[in-house]
């Protein structure tokens, strides 16, 4: 069993930045990528970004050059640095782990319980 907390969500202005935390714990053996994903109010759950053990990225178009996924494996800690924030960019966030060959991520049944961003004057 592998339990995801995320941290670091709340209301910012657009332009602005937030930088998102999940904290791993548990048997994380099988587990070779970790992502975050968001989903808004009537939208699907969509990948945002996600980072393999050897440190491969991969972005969603919406986001690139925009938000970095970072990891500190010492810490177990996974990141989600967002700048310039837009009003679309508001959404539940969910840290996953899962497993990815580099270009492709699959999602473990392994979820945090979601922190809120709001991007909003």
């Amino acid at each position: 069993q592998v339990q995801l907390v995320e941290s670091g969500g709340g209301l910012v202005q657009p332009g602005g930045s937030l930088r998102l935390s999940c904290a791993a714990s548990g048997s994380r053996n099988s587990i070779n990528a970790m992502g975050w994903y968001r989903q808004a109010p009537g939208k699907q759950r969509e990948l945002v970004a996600f980072i393999t053990s050897g440190g491969s990225t991969n972005y969603a178009d919406s986001v690139k050059g925009r938000f970095t996924i970072s990891r500190d494996n010492a810490k177990n800690m996974v990141y989600l640095q967002m700048n310039s924030l837009r009003p679309e960019d508001t959404a539940v966030y969910y840290c996953n782990a899962g497993d990815s060959n580099g270009y492709y991520y699959t999602p473990y049944n392994y979820w945090g319980q979601g922190t809120q961003v709001t991007v909003s004057s």
